[in-house]
């Protein structure tokens, strides 16, 4: 019996059957890399969007008027839990990278930083709060520059900027 068409048929079916299980374990690994690029995406655009909300929140809320200080004090923490800032946070510090997990804590801290200032009774658009909402602005913008190079995408041509008021002065976020 000649062994040789049957040697060259199982070698040819062999080589095959490894061809497809490369080819497939490659396109698991590529969907697995593009299911994690679309879970950051999701966490990143949560997280800076709850960071917006947030802002725009606090903002709101030092400007509105309140029966006391202390109903005050307690409706911007009452803000800042129910923002959902910390969860967002915890899912930044799962699955992000370090330096974005690093920038966007910076960003959260600001935003602490904001809160607290008006629960002491710094007023509104005070340049002790623009200070504080520009240390926010920048923290802000460094977080989006890595988040930005974390999913691959380039970097922006324009900043995210804030509005001027009707004096020409940066009004405040």
């Amino acid at each position: 019996m000649d062994w040789l068409p049957l040697l060259s048929t199982l070698a040819g079916a062999a080589i095959g059957i490894v061809a497809t299980l490369i080819a497939d374990r490659n396109r698991w690994r590529h969907e697995d890399v593009k299911e994690l690029l679309r879970l950051r995406l999701d966490i990143y655009t949560q997280y800076t969007t709850t960071v917006k909300v947030l802002g725009e929140t606090l903002r709101a809320l030092a400007e509105r008027e309140h029966p006391s200080d202390d109903e005050r004090a307690l409706a911007l923490r009452g803000a800042f839990r129910d923002s959902g800032i910390a969860i967002a946070s915890e899912r930044m510090w799962l699955i992000a990278p370090q330096p974005v997990v690093r920038a966007s804590n910076s960003v959260f801290h600001c935003l602490r930083r904001i809160c607290d200032g008006y629960v002491e009774g710094i007023a509104v658009s005070s340049p002790e709060d623009r200070a504080h909402w520009e240390a926010r602005g920048k923290a802000a913008a460094k977080m989006r520059k890595l988040m930005r190079e974390d999913l691959g995408v380039g970097p922006l041509t324009e900043r995210h900027s804030l509005l001027l008021n009707d004096n020409n002065n940066p009004a405040a976020p």
